[in-house]
């Protein structure tokens, strides 16, 4: 009875990996089940029962999804980076080929360029618009970038807060934008030298002296570009702000692919502004600093407008008395 207990415990276990690999015999439950390609031929999208009013929250799949993911993890990045490189990388070699731009001898005499409020309206929209950019770029590499050294749980806190500053510093600048509009759109307009001005490349070309008024043509430019993209910015920001609020789930991904593409594009075309208005031309951060500027900076580079600013303060001085003549007390 022993022998025969044995005899069937060692056919069970030899028997049992052969039974295991054998099929099993009932129905394949997926044998049926459809591909996700196959709903899309059938459904534009794919998605499921809710119990909550907003019907747009049934879509659980759609084939743009694809698209935007594609474009935001692989596209979007390698944009922002080339164009941003690229811009660095011709603003060094210009900077060593051409060297800044000098300004002319002093005559000690200083003339207003900027009052109090243009200065505050022009560093609170550069404060707001570098945290902006900062925080925006995070989006693009930080995951590739910052993650690594920085960690998972201390890059999360870090984005979570980046993201409060992002929402939080788009209202100052949107306000300076639209207050610069009010301060400086009369004397951006354009005019018929201003195309002279850019036939001749701003004087950068040549020798020959090119005529501008308070704002040159090349300032001209990039007002209109911070006002028309700073309010783009603005308005693709605000719909991504209140998701769903006015528009749906494609169109939201449209406008988180412009948003990244316009802030990437901003990014590049600030930094040679502030490559011009730092070290690439002797005196022009005075402009910005204190307001000032020396009268023949003035003729150097805005002649027009120095010539009427020099003019009208001529004419509000008292005239000096003729010579002989005593000045009764």
């Amino acid at each position: 009875m022993k022998c025969f207990r044995l005899l069937a415990l060692l056919l069970f276990f030899v028997g049992a990996p052969a039974f295991a690999q054998q099929p099993a015999s009932g129905p394949n439950p997926t044998a049926q089940s459809a591909t996700e390609d196959q709903l899309f031929k059938q459904e534009r999208t794919i998605g499921g029962r809710i119990t909550i009013p907003d019907e747009r929250a049934q879509v659980l799949i759609q084939p743009q999804g694809r698209y935007w993911r594609q474009f935001h993890e692989v596209y979007l990045p390698w944009i922002a980076g080339a164009s941003i490189l690229l811009m660095l990388i011709v603003l060094v070699l210009f900077y060593m080929i051409a060297g800044p731009t000098r300004a002319a001898a002093s005559t000690g005499r200083r003339i207003i360029r900027f009052g109090f409020v243009e200065r505050f309206t022009h560093w609170m929209v550069a404060t707001s618009f570098i945290i902006l950019g900062l925080t925006g770029l995070n989006y693009f590499f930080g995951k590739r970038l910052i993650m690594p050294w920085l960690g998972a749980s201390a890059f999360g806190a870090f984005s979570e807060w980046a993201k409060y500053a992002h929402n939080f510093f788009a209202w100052p600048f949107t306000l300076g934008v639209l207050a610069m509009v009010v301060l400086w759109s009369r004397d951006n307009m354009p005019r018929r030298l201003d195309w002279a001005w850019l036939k001749a490349g701003g004087g950068l070309t040549g020798r020959t002296h090119v005529h501008a008024g308070r704002f040159n043509a090349g300032q001209k430019i990039m007002f209109w570009g911070v006002v028309l993209g700073g309010l783009a910015m603005f308005l693709s920001g605000l719909m991504l702000l209140l998701p769903l609020v006015f528009v749906g789930v494609n169109a939201m991904q449209v406008t988180n692919i412009a948003h990244g593409t316009i802030g990437a594009l901003f990014i590049t075309a600030i930094l040679a502004h502030i490559y011009i208005g730092t070290i690439g031309m002797e005196g022009a951060f005075d402009a910005m600093g204190d307001g000032s500027v020396d009268l023949a900076w003035a003729r150097q580079h805005h002649d027009l407008w120095a010539d009427e600013v020099a003019g009208s303060a001529t004419r509000e001085e008292p005239p000096p008395p003729a010579e002989g003549v005593r000045q009764r007390l």
